[in-house]
Parts: C-alpha cells; sequence; structure tokens
C-alpha cells in the first residue's frame, strides 16, 4: 500500500525545557507508518531551510519514507508549534502557540499532483493548507481519503464532505457515537472514534467495534499519540482488513508514543 501523508510538517516547542522536536500530523504519521512492512509512505509539503526544517529532515534521514515531495523553501521559516505540558503529561496550546510559516501559504505543484494521484490513500488533517485541493482531487479520483479531524464540531459541514471520505478519524466523546454510526449506515467510510483512556469505537455499515486503549504507567507527553494511533490503524487494517486488529495495532503504537517526548523517536 502507497500511502501519502501532507502536509503538516512542524518544529513542537515544548516550552518547560525549551527544547524543540520535529513533529506535525503528517510527519508522526510516516515516523510511524514507515516501520510496518508492505508499507510504502511518502511525505508531502513544505519546510523552511532554516534550523528547524532541518532537523526535520534529519529526523527522517534514516527512515524508509520518500522525501521527493518534500519542498525545502529558500528563506522560509518552517512552521512551528509552541507546546506546553500538565503534570500528567497532557499537551496543551495557547492562542499565540502556532506559527505555520511556509506550511500555511504552500500551493500544490505539478510534482504533488502526481505524487497523490499515484497514491493508494492520501492522510491528511482537516485543517490542512491544501485540504480542499485534495478533495478536488479525490472527487474525480480513485486513491482512499484519510482524514483525521480532530475536534472539528461542525456537524452539517462535516457530512457534506462525507462522500469522499474513505477513513473518517476524529477525537471524541460517547455523545459523538450516535452521529457516527448513522452517518457509517448512510456512507461508505469507516468511521472511528479516540476516546483517550476509553479506547476507540469504530463504525463500519452501522456496525460497531470497540477496543480499548493500552495502559501506559507513566505518560511523558501525549503529542502525537492520535497520530500513531492513525498509522497503525490504517497499515494494519490495509494488511489484514480486519477491524478490531487494525484498532488494537492503533492502540498500541499510541501507547507507544505517551511514554516519550515528542511525536516520534529518530
Amino acid at each position: 500500500m502507497k500511502i501519502t501523508a501532507m502536509s503538516t510538517m512542524c518544529g513542537d516547542i515544548f516550552m518547560h525545557t525549551g527544547e524543540i522536536r520535529p513533529g506535525g500530523e503528517c510527519l508522526n504519521f510516516a515516523a510511524v507508518a514507515c516501520e510496518y512492512p508492505g508499507i510504502e509512505v511518502h511525505l508531502l509539503g513544505a519546510i523552511g531551510d532554516d534550523e528547524c526544517g532541518k532537523a526535520v529532515l534529519e529526523s527522517i534521514r534514516n527512515k524508509r519514507i520518500g522525501k521527493d515531495c518534500i519542498h525545502v523553501i529558500p528563506g522560509g521559516a518552517t512552521a512551528c508549534n509552541k507546546t506546553y505540558l500538565t503534570k500528567e503529561g497532557d499537551r496543551y496550546y495557547k492562542p499565540d502557540s502556532w506559527n505555520g510559516g511556509v506550511y500555511a501559504t504552500y500551493q500544490l505543484t505539478e510534482q504533488d499532483v502526481r505524487q497523490i494521484l499515484s497514491s493508494d490513500a492520501v492522510f491528511l488533517n482537516y485543517g490542512c493548507a491544501n485540504f480542499d485541493d485534495v478533495l478536488a482531487l479525490r472527487k474525480g479520483h480513485e486513491f482512499k481519503l484519510a482524514v483525521d479531524f480532530d475536534v472539528e464540531r461542525d456537524l452539517a459541514r462535516l457530512e457534506a464532505l462525507l462522500p469522499w471520505i474513505d477513513y473518517f478519524f476524529i477525537s471524541g466523546e460517547e455523545s459523538l457515537l450516535p452521529v457516527l454510526k448513522a452517518w457509517s449506515e448512510q456512507y461508505d467510510g469507516v468511521f472511528n472514534a479516540t476516546l483517550a483512556e476509553k479506547g476507540s469505537v469504530t463504525y463500519l455499515r452501522g456496525q460497531e467495534t470497540r477496543a480499548p486503549a493500552v495502559p501506559v504507567e507513566t505518560i511523558v507527553d501525549t503529542t502525537g499519540c492520535g497520530d500513531s494511533y492513525h498509522a497503525g490503524f490504517l497499515c494494519e487494517y490495509a494488511r489484514s482488513g480486519d477491524m478490531a486488529a487494525a484498532m488494537r495495532e492503533g492502540s498500541r503504537a499510541a501507547s507507544r508514543t505517551l511514554r516519550h517526548l515528542g511525536g516520534f523517536l529518530y
């Protein structure tokens, strides 16, 4: 399975120590997905040629990740995110945390479009600067589209997208589950909600599957745990087609990420 992950690559600045670690949804996802046999994963997006951008490239230098569509913008600033942690390891952000840098203004090239159309699946977050462009491509082509909707709650707006979403991921709560179940009865996609320590729930054609979270004795940092879950889920589901196994693998991947600072190890 060939997956293109796009397009958020950034520096996570941990404010309690000042340490900067490469991160962003697609970078975290790719760093986990590349470890699975049978998965060919590529990154697509823009970074600057600053120190943060160099750190992004260095973090994946020895990883089995396609890098041809990582575009380094001369004189550009790599996106960065000021990340705060509670004493329990839960990350949180403040109004001035995010600086989009070159990510926020990047426009897809012809090379990028070819990369997307040659993929079996494209993974991106709903806030991706190129979301509308990718959605337009999906409407006319057959690649699978996997989207992390995070904590978006404009349900009417989300439902309008569902005919073209193959894997719908959201950080949810129990009250959202009846909506996902109803959507799964009407639309063809896979609908998955992660519920933190309560595990995850997936609906496919109205059928509910639940999986527990993997307990972690000491949570260091929650950054990237959702991205890791999505990578484990998609890679296992592509391999086996087994929904319960995919959810268990997602939970295992997330639990590993909770044990260290930043979205992935390098």
